[in-house]
């Protein structure tokens, strides 16, 4: 039998490692993508018990009942979430007759300097309600699986709400029952990689928060000094695309930016420009070292990997929850070569 070199041998097991853990990670993946109704609510609701929870625990340290701190928590975030939603949605109502009319106004600009080619914006309009017509059946089954996608987010968000109250009030037994399912000689490095994994979480939730407030401030106060329409909504809007690290602020920032060209004009919108621009420079320079620093730090390559990996298995959610869950695989990763990594050896 032909022995290969031992470099070739040490090659072939690592590559068959690789395949082992390609394998189960892409059953792990395809199972909950089948499972996500079940899935879903468990992962945000862990997100929320590592956001909510300096806040549950400040409570119980000033002697209010576990369960009943679990409940103000909830009831906070059901607050804090139906405001947010109220805004945002108040905003865009009072602010949508404005840019509509600015994009009337627009199109009647074009139709002005271009002539003949401006006036096609009337048969534009007149073949696009035919293509309505046409498409109305399509529309109406597209309503119907709306109504259906709907009750299942809102169902999921029940769900991840009632998971979020339990997870608060059950905390203090997580370590112990997570070391009865463990085998007894692997229990302390089992705790130590879950307690390593929440606090990388709880660390990312907390300072993205944190993060994402003071952009959304920022923001703020920059569309309303410039009196761009809805500027409450989109802050809001910016401190919910906060948490998807770099492409949320980018499509945040573009509708604010778009907002305000369409009611405002060029020279604020590039002001408004300015304004976005501008913080996200003070995020990525100031906040983002300052806030986060202890926390696990991810190469900006390596976020977006994920935020792409995330899209491309559950859209937008997966967006949201793709770098948590990476940050947790960090913080696994390091108490692993903690764990195993050789004693130091001292100086002869």
């Amino acid at each position: 039998m032909l022995l290969l070199p031992l470099p070739v041998r040490r090659l072939a097991a690592w590559c068959l490692v690789i395949l082992l853990v390609a394998g189960v990670f892409y059953v792990g993946v395809r199972l909950c993508v089948e499972l996500r109704t079940a899935v879903v609510p468990v992962l945000l609701a862990l997100l929320g018990t590592a956001l909510l929870g300096p806040l549950h625990r400040r409570l119980v340290k000033v002697h209010v009942q576990r369960s009943l701190a679990a409940a103000i928590t909830c009831v906070a975030v059901v607050a804090v979430v139906g405001g947010a939603v109220y805004i945002v949605v108040s905003a865009l109502i009072d602010s949508g007759d404005q840019i509509v009319a600015s994009l009337k106004d627009a199109a009647k600009t074009l139709s002005d300097h271009f002539g003949a080619a401006g006036t096609s914006l009337d048969d534009v309009a007149s073949n696009a309600r035919d293509l309505l017509g046409k498409f109305g059946g399509t529309a109406a089954s597209g309503v119907i699986s709306g109504v259906s996608v709907v009750g299942e987010t809102i169902a999921m968000a029940v769900l991840a709400l009632l998971l979020v109250f339990f997870f608060l009030r059950d905390s203090d037994r997580a370590a112990d029952a997570l070391r009865a399912m463990s085998p007894s000689r692997a229990a302390d490095t089992v705790e130590a990689m879950a307690r390593r994994a929440f606090q990388a979480v709880e660390g990312f939730m907390r300072g993205t928060t944190v993060i994402a407030f003071i952009d959304a401030v920022c923001i703020t106060v920059g569309l309303l000094i410039l009196d761009v329409p809805g500027a409450m909504g989109l802050g809001a809007l910016v401190f919910v695309g906060a948490y998807i690290p770099y492409l949320g602020a980018f499509l945040s920032g573009a509708v604010a930016v778009l907002v305000a060209l369409a009611d405002r004009g060029l020279v604020i919108a590039l002001w408004a420009l300015g304004v976005v621009l501008a913080v996200q420079v003070l995020e990525g320079h100031v906040l983002q070292p300052v806030i986060q620093s202890r926390t696990v730090q991810m190469h900006p390559a390596v976020v977006m990997i994920a935020i792409t990996g995330g899209a491309s298995v559950a859209g937008i959610l997966g967006m949201l929850l793709a770098v948590p869950l990476t940050a947790a695989a960090f913080g696994v990763a390091s108490e692993l070569r903690a764990h195993y990594a050789p004693p130091n050896q001292g100086p002869p």
